[in-house]
């Protein structure tokens, strides 16, 4: 059985242009690219922690350590500059392969620079309603 797992993803990346008449996709800097592992022209879920819209684009690279996250084409109109971003990217394997499977969470900052990086998120724990 192959099960499609998350192979990376950045969290909390803030987009800083959004371009309608630019070549669908979204430009990451290079620098964010590399320490998700996230190829030039790989396909790339995107969901913005602003207005809850979810779509699926690829990604081109960006001018290094220049913190760009641009999201163009028709997909501009799902985002705008200052919105916050998750940016995902998946993979097939088998059942022996995600058993031994941990993704690359990378965490950024405020200025989209690395701040750091993780393998595994914690379980999420009942929250307790206030009385």
């Amino acid at each position: 059985m192959q099960r499609i797992m998350l192979k990376s993803k950045l969290h909390r990346v803030t987009t800083t242009h959004s371009e309608l008449h630019y070549e669908g996709s979204c430009a990451i800097d290079e620098n964010l690219l590399e320490a998700a592992d996230i190829r030039e022209y790989e396909q790339i879920d995107i969901w913005n922690i602003n207005n809850g819209e979810r779509f699926t684009t690829y990604a081109i690279r960006a001018e290094r350590a220049s913190g760009i996250i641009s999201v163009n084409g028709s997909a501009a109109r799902k985002a705008a500059p200052g919105d916050l971003l998750i940016i995902a990217s998946f993979v097939n394997m088998d059942d022996a392969e995600a058993a031994r499977h941990t993704p690359r969470l990378v965490y950024a900052d405020a200025q989209n620079r690395v701040a750091r990086i993780g393998h595994q998120i914690p379980a999420q724990a009942i929250r307790q309603e206030a009385a």
